[in-house]
């Protein structure tokens, strides 16, 4: 199991995934990568599973791409391959809410990493960078686009063009997390929040994610014509319905995710 670069392992209705190179500081590597998006599709295809908490180590998170893997690749070589595209993107097909749990250092991809996730939960050894300039490189992760939208222009310029890097409490200041935890409560308040979020209904969590995401990817007034339909369409779910039904009758809902 220590071999694996990932390992996972299911909480009740959570699935976590722990990253597992702890020798390269979690550096993202094909390998990695590859096993991550298949662990998030497992677990997005996994009807017992509501939400999903993505880990790292208590140093780093993620330490960023494995450079020592890149150094000498050409551009036919990353263009071919379609590099970060085929493999880092598979976040982006996951349905259900992905929390990252951030200790230690979240730098370059692992700050990607984070900000593509839907919730980032801070310990307060967290540290955030977009270091690439320092090798005459750029955010190709999603950083330029996902940073920007999180915490605004200017300091997403910072960021970007000094290497600055940010720690828990900046973060949380930002907005670039939604909060920060002591390191020793990390896993257990990720998971805490994990299972309420997987304790309501999966369908109406799925289309406020979408939702969501459409306002921080698109136009208000597609966002707002999206969000119409997505409320529409919870008056054909059996939850929805189930949940007016017990909130008039003053108990605790059923829901069957359906």
């Amino acid at each position: 199991m220590q071999d694996q670069p990932v390992l996972v392992e299911c909480v009740d209705r959570v699935g976590l995934i722990a990253l597992n190179r702890p020798k390269q500081m979690n550096a993202l590597n094909d390998a990695l990568m590859d096993a991550l998006g298949s662990a998030l599709l497992a677990f997005d295809a996994d009807e017992g599973i509501g939400a999903i908490v993505i880990t790292g180590g208590a140093r780093a998170f993620a330490a960023g791409a494995d450079i020592a893997a890149m150094a000498d690749w050409s551009y036919m070589d990353v263009y071919r391959s379609d590099f970060i595209t085929r493999n880092w993107e598979t976040i982006r097909r996951v349905r259900k809410p992905v929390i990252a749990a951030v200790a230690g250092f979240a730098m370059g991809g692992g700050c990607e990493l984070a900000l593509a996730c839907d919730i980032v939960i801070a310990a307060e050894s967290a540290k955030f960078a977009l270091p690439e300039v320092k090798l005459a490189m750029l955010p190709g992760a999603g950083g330029t686009q996902r940073l920007p939208r999180a915490i605004g222009k200017a300091k997403a310029m910072d960021m970007c063009l000094s290497a600055r890097t940010l720690d828990a409490a900046e973060a949380d200041r930002y907005g670039l997390v939604s909060r920060v935890v002591p390191d020793e409560q990390l896993r257990a308040q990720a998971l805490a929040l994990a299972a309420k979020v997987a304790s309501f209904s999966l369908p109406a969590l799925m289309a406020i994610k979408e939702s969501v995401n459409r306002a921080y990817e698109g136009s208000l007034a597609e966002g707002i014509g999206f969000e119409r339909r997505q409320l529409h369409a919870r008056f054909a779910s059996d939850d929805a319905h189930e949940g007016m039904k017990a909130f008039l009758e003053k108990r605790a809902p059923t829901f069957t995710h359906r």
